[in-house]
């Protein structure tokens, strides 16, 4: 089991094996999450934009600019009717 000591300011350093476990390096986030039965659980999302590339495939053709236009109208419409 990995530990860490709490500073007066409510500052830790994350253990080197839970940092290497989650792959976070300075710099990146990590949530706490509080289960109901009290214990913690640590999340982490490194998710950065070059990761994402190829996720949606190649389109079959590119959007017009007037189709583009008429999917952001729609849209917009979609949105007041919901609110």
């Amino acid at each position: 089991m990995a530990t860490s000591t709490l500073t007066a300011k409510g500052q830790t350093t994350v253990p080197r094996e839970i940092r290497q476990h989650f792959g976070v390096k300075p710099g990146d986030k990590i949530a706490y999450e509080i289960d109901p039965d009290g214990s913690v659980r640590l999340r982490t999302r490194k998710v950065r934009l070059a990761d994402l590339a190829g996720i949606l495939g190649k389109p079959l053709r590119a959007a017009s600019l007037e189709e583009i236009d008429d999917a952001i109208g729609e849209a917009a419409v979609e949105r007041a009717q919901r609110s």
